[in-house]
């Protein structure tokens, strides 16, 4: 957990000229906001713009805490604890349709899937028949971007090929590691991760396939897959609409930083992610960090929230969400 207060941003002379000022302000600021966060590249701009004392201006005290699964995150929704946190876009669709009171803020990735084996030749998504690939998060967005592709690729799961679903990705790695599966679907940082655990072993680990040209390659549409963004409760909104529009504009100039200047970002990021800061360094060259409003990127998420629902419209909850969602 980081927490980062008011009043020790304020005593650090140094950090405070260099954090930029915001056009947007809260008059008030909150005592105190939690942002949630899964251990992947969009965390990489929460913690930095906590760190950096960007948020300042939002909330007195600004704390990150992780979810680890997408089940940890579905139960925060639930019960209330989670009112500001990042998530798959795709599951904040469905959310919203569901009417569990899911707003998407802002797109903070436009994607960070790659597919890492120690085998050369995959390099495209139908070299996969006969193979086996680790898949973290079963009927979750990785699987259901995956299948996508498979289906372009006319691959039939457990027919031509073997999906072996992981709680976690770093199990994804581990069977990587251990030769159970002949290459895994990862996000970035873990993606970074496997590459540089396995770099001095006899069965080196490289991106073969990156998922979102291959996404490109199989809709049509452009190598852009707004895959996570900042999502909030609609009370959060209806309470704080001010603090949620100086979260946004915060995090358009944190999310800049990071892409300038890497390795400060990884430092700030190292620790929140529970994974080393030379880690995080290579891969925010890899994962597509972005801060687009969801109102301007609505295009875009719903060209893939139609590709992903051809198979089971149910995917996004039945419907494309109506305008409402897209702050």
């Amino acid at each position: 957990m980081l927490r980062i207060t008011r009043r020790a941003i304020l005593a650090g002379a140094t950090t405070a000229a260099i954090v930029p000022a915001f056009r947007t302000a809260v008059a008030n600021p909150l005592p105190e906001l939690v942002l949630w966060g899964p251990p992947a590249g969009p965390s990489i701009t929460l913690a930095h713009a906590i760190a950096s004392g960007a948020l300042r201006s939002v909330a007195d005290s600004v704390v990150f805490k992780a979810w680890r699964t997408p089940d940890e995150l579905r139960a925060g929704l639930t019960s209330g604890t989670m009112q500001a946190f990042v998530l798959p876009t795709q599951s904040a669709a469905a959310l919203f349709n569901k009417g569990l009171g899911v707003r998407l803020v802002n797109v903070m990735t436009n994607g960070l899937l790659y597919l890492v084996s120690a085998d050369a030749s995959l390099t495209a998504i139908g070299a996969l028949k006969g193979r086996t690939v680790a898949v973290p998060f079963r009927n979750d967005t990785t699987e259901v971007l995956f299948r996508r592709l498979l289906t372009a690729a006319r691959l039939v799961p457990d027919a031509d090929m073997t999906l072996q679903f992981t709680g976690t990705p770093m199990e994804a790695v581990q069977l990587l590691m251990m030769g159970r599966a002949d290459a895994a679907l990862l996000p970035e940082p873990t993606a970074t991760a496997a590459i540089l655990r396995t770099a001095q072993s006899d069965r080196p680990v490289s991106r073969v396939v990156d998922i979102q040209k291959a996404w490109s390659d199989a809709t049509g549409l452009a190598p852009v897959l707004p895959q996570a963004g900042l999502g909030v409760t609609t009370a959060f909104l209806e309470a704080n609409a001010p603090a949620v529009e100086a979260l946004h504009a915060a995090l358009v100039q944190a999310t800049a930083a990071v892409n300038a200047d890497p390795a400060r970002a990884a430092g700030d990021a190292a620790t929140p992610l529970g994974l080393p800061a030379p880690v995080i360094e290579r891969a925010i060259a890899h994962s597509n960090l972005v801060a687009v409003r969801a109102r301007d990127a609505r295009p875009a998420l719903e060209a893939v929230f139609r590709a992903v629902a051809e198979a089971d419209p149910k995917i996004i909850g039945g419907a494309l969400p109506a305008a409402g969602f897209y702050l």
